[in-house]
């Protein structure tokens, strides 16, 4: 384990960002896990939980509009 690993703070939103994409997916690694329970914060996450679910319902809207079109 390095120093990074190591580090307490808050997440950048790019970190959060990929946090909650793969979360969506399912797919984390245990590693991963941990170091994002030490930086996010929880209201990172619920921000970003609802940031990209809304994200992810307007694209199926907008794939739906273009393919019945």
């Amino acid at each position: 384990m390095n120093n990074t690993e190591h580090q307490t703070g808050k997440a950048s939103t790019l970190q959060v960002a990929k946090a909650v994409f793969w979360s969506f997916l399912g797919i984390r690694k245990k590693d991963d896990l941990d170091r994002d329970a030490k930086m996010i914060k929880p209201h990172q996450v619920v921000i970003g939980g609802i940031i990209g679910g809304v994200i992810f319902v307007l694209s199926i809207l907008t794939l739906v509009k273009v393919v019945t079109s």
